[in-house]
């Protein structure tokens, strides 16, 4: 039976960069989810008898959330629901299904890389029919049903068993629980050279790959060691857990730090990576040798020829504003476009659906290509091993190679996480106000050659995005970005990115928080960060 029940609005439900983030507790708060899914609904149109894609990464509340979707989405007009096994689907592989079975959506629960459990984080998005998060006008859309919204629509029926593959009816529609890895796997095997990879494995490469017990491990142990036979071991804390085992599922410097100790030693394995709660993100960590995302980004694009799937080569690269401009240099040397977008991986559909780009990255470790419309952690991680099987080098080789051919790009991000928001905000429109007075200014032996606030024009829908962040550029190449980040679910998040280019190979191996240095003071002084902060040092550097 399809009941309609009676609701107010709960305020706050504006989605961020990548859906709506909240404590969980605010989530199980009684008829919360049910509005804001039901908005969802309401803001979408033509979806009778449609199919829906619906999974989440297995955080705290993710199997209860499941349940009222499914059983919304058939109330409210789907006729088909495919859920990941065990209510489990990396957010990659979401996009992918999305794709592939021509359905309408899908809906995709989590808070990425935010922690988890009883007293941490929870998401929720909705992804578009070409699989990538929805974009502003559609999100702005559900805000605005989300303040008037009066009744929802549920199918009042026992819950599914979620832990069964196969088909059955429920109500007006059916659902569908599917193997969350096969068809993501099956996509990744045309992708990449397997039997190449395979090899390198027998040669005696050594993976440890964390997947932080969190969405990516049921992949991991499929295609790293049943499928390319890395040895049993390879994947660490593999399985799912509601909590992430009490791991911080960011896979960065500061919450991977073991990977990275581990890949200094003299011993070390070749490649040690990682992914994020929801598999979107990715780490990566040869011996001896840290790639930075941004690095990263531009290494896999200048070597994306050697995979199969990319073997015609690049329309374009993407990348987001504050990611750093080493991509740009390949661009220039490949003779493709290079885009510089806002933060936000929906801001790359357009080009990737228009044929405009291949690759794109962010610096907050995500990139990913034209065969999903979201950033994909596994995806990165394989075609970094198929680039190792085919050049036969170490990672720490190609790195120091391409720095010597296109020339390094040294660059820090530093996160005040959980500021008080008015700080934040005061800060950031006080650097908004003063940008007039900023061109020209010398602060030692450094001068200010521009400074702006981003704004970006989609050159495929026309739409313009501005406020985007605050960009200082320098007449020695150094720049500073300032902006606040919406994935966080307390307070506010400041990042600042700090970067400056070193065509010198021989100037090229100083430590980053050295070539950086007086960028780095001067990133506070500009600001202000201390005085409308109270902060004296970052949360985490990466």
């Amino acid at each position: 039976m399809i009941e309609t029940i009676a609701t107010t609005p709960f305020e706050g439900q504006r989605p961020g960069t990548s859906g709506l983030r909240k404590k969980t507790p605010v989530f199980q708060t009684p008829g919360y989810l049910e509005n804001f899914v039901q908005s969802i609904f309401d803001s979408l149109e033509g979806f009778e008898g449609a199919t829906l894609v619906l999974g989440g990464d297995g955080r705290f509340f993710n199997r209860e959330a499941i349940q009222v979707v499914l059983k919304m989405a058939l109330a409210n007009g789907f006729g088909k629901i495919l859920v990941g096994r065990g209510g489990i689907l990396s957010t990659p592989a979401a996009s992918h299904l999305i794709r592939k079975f021509s359905a309408f959506g899908g809906v995709v629960l989590s808070a990425s890389h935010n922690p988890g459990g009883p007293h941490g984080d929870f998401g929720i998005k909705y992804n578009s029919a070409n699989g990538g998060p929805a974009p502003e006008k559609v999100t702005e859309a559900i805000f605005e049903r989300t303040k008037a919204i009066s009744r929802y629509r549920i199918l009042q029926t026992a819950d599914v068993d979620l832990d069964r593959t196969g088909s059955l009816r429920l109500g007006p529609g059916a659902v569908e629980i599917i193997d969350p890895v096969a068809d993501y796997a099956q996509l990744m095997q045309q992708l990449f050279d397997f039997d190449r990879i395979a090899g390198l494995f027998k040669s005696g490469f050594r993976l440890r790959f964390d997947a932080m017990s969190a969405v990516t491990g049921p992949y991991a142990a499929r295609i790293f060691q049943d499928l390319l036979g890395a040895p049993a071991g390879s994947v660490l804390n593999a399985k799912p857990l509601p909590d992430f085992g009490g791991h911080h599922p960011d896979p960065n410097l500061v919450h991977a730090r073991h990977l990275y100790d581990l890949a200094m030693t003299a011993d070390g394995p070749d490649l040690c990576a990682a992914s994020d709660g929801d598999g979107d993100r990715n780490l990566i960590i040869g011996r001896g040798r840290f790639v930075t995302p941004s690095d990263s980004l531009a290494i896999l694009a200048a070597n994306a020829h050697l995979a199969p799937g990319y073997a015609g080569g690049l329309k374009g690269i993407a990348r987001s504003m504050p990611t750093s401009r080493a991509a740009d240099k390949v661009a220039e040397k490949l003779g493709v476009p290079l885009f510089e977008t806002p933060t936000g991986w929906k801001f790359f559909g357009n080009l990737l659906d228009a044929g405009l780009a291949t690759i794109c990255g962010e610096e907050s470790a995500g990139t990913g290509s034209d065969h999903v419309r979201e950033k994909d952690g596994l995806w990165a991680i394989l075609l970094w091993l198929n680039i190792l099987a085919v050049r036969g080098e170490s990672i720490d080789a190609i790195v120091t190679k391409h720095w010597a051919d296109y020339g390094r790009n040294f660059y820090a991000r530093y996160d005040y996480e959980e500021v008080e928001a008015d700080g934040a905000n005061a800060l950031i429109k006080a650097l908004r106000d003063g940008l007039p007075g900023l061109k020209g200014k010398h602060y030692g032996a450094l001068r200010i050659d521009a400074a702006d606030d981003f704004a970006y024009h989609d050159p495929v829908d026309g739409s313009d995005s501005t406020h985007q962040g605050i960009r200082i550029h320098f007449e020695d190449g150094g720049r500073i970005v300032y902006r606040l980040s919406g994935t966080g679910t307390a307070g506010a998040t400041l990042r600042v990115y700090i970067e400056r280019f070193e065509p010198d190979p021989a100037r090229q191996h100083q430590d980053t928080a050295t070539a950086l240095g007086d960028l780095i003071g001067l990133s506070n002084e500009i600001a202000g960060i201390a005085k409308f902060t109270g902060r004296t040092a970052p949360s985490v550097i990466t």
